[in-house]
């Protein structure tokens, strides 16, 4: 089975854009949660113009309480880390986004970060914060993930979503399949995000052992659709197949 955490940045982004705290972040996150997600992730990023710092902490309580999951998203930016650390959730997945960047397009270079990685996620490990890595699936050194002591690396899923049902598709997949299996041979948990939706979602999935699905944009805009009950119910009967 396949823990879905849902990410709430959009749902802080229509809250930013009114200047008050409607719609409700913490109430919209605990009916994720009450509707069966395994948990919720959050990414802010140093404009905050949607996730803001002071949400992490409120989150963590939010989900300790349920007893689940909280995955704050991040790079590891002085201000981003001691917010992590102050709330110490579940996990945190480290992310090479720089300031200003729309979204997350690229995964790490470990081996040429290392220096900076390795006593970061030190730092996390000793404070019992599970490290994910956002990597790239055609990434050849997945090691490198090890080596600076992460536990699970997320496949960025951006390229899988653009090929889907196209040509390239089942090459494009073929290329997620083998990275999953080198991760998994190399002791590492694989997480997989973005852009993954529901109609995409159950073909990523026949990939084994992926241990959990953060996804956001996509499943906001299916709740404005379809409803927030039918939406999470057809993910749910996807992770669990």
């Amino acid at each position: 089975m396949t823990h879905l955490s849902v990410n709430v940045n959009k749902i802080a982004l229509l809250r930013n854009s009114r200047g008050r705290n409607f719609p409700d972040l913490l109430a919209f996150s605990a009916r994720f949660l009450d509707l069966g997600a395994a948990g919720i992730t959050l990414h802010p990023r140093p404009d905050q113009r949607h996730a803001r710092y002071e949400d992490v902490a409120a989150l963590q309580r939010l989900c300790a309480e349920r007893g689940r999951e909280l995955n704050v998203e991040g790079y590891p930016a002085a201000e981003f880390l001691q917010v992590v650390k102050d709330a110490r959730p579940a996990q945190c997945t480290l992310v090479p986004d720089m300031p200003g960047q729309l979204t997350s397009d690229h995964g790490w270079d470990i081996e040429r970060h290392a220096a900076l990685l390795r006593p970061v996620i030190g730092e996390l490990n000793d404070l019992g914060i599970r490290v994910s890595l956002f990597v790239d699936a055609d990434y050849p050194e997945l090691e490198w993930a090890r080596e600076v002591g992460a536990a699970r690396v997320e496949l960025y899923t951006e390229r899988f979503v653009e090929s889907f049902g196209g040509a390239q598709a089942d090459a494009v997949f073929d290329t997620y399949r083998q990275a999953a299996r080198r991760a998994q041979a190399l002791g590492l948990g694989v997480n997989a995000g973005h852009d993954l939706d529901l109609h995409n979602l159950a073909r990523f999935l026949d990939i084994p052992g992926i241990l959990e699905v953060s996804i956001g944009h996509a499943l906001v805009v299916e709740c404005l659709e379809l409803g927030m009950d039918t939406v999470l119910g057809r993910y749910l009967e996807i992770c669990q197949s």
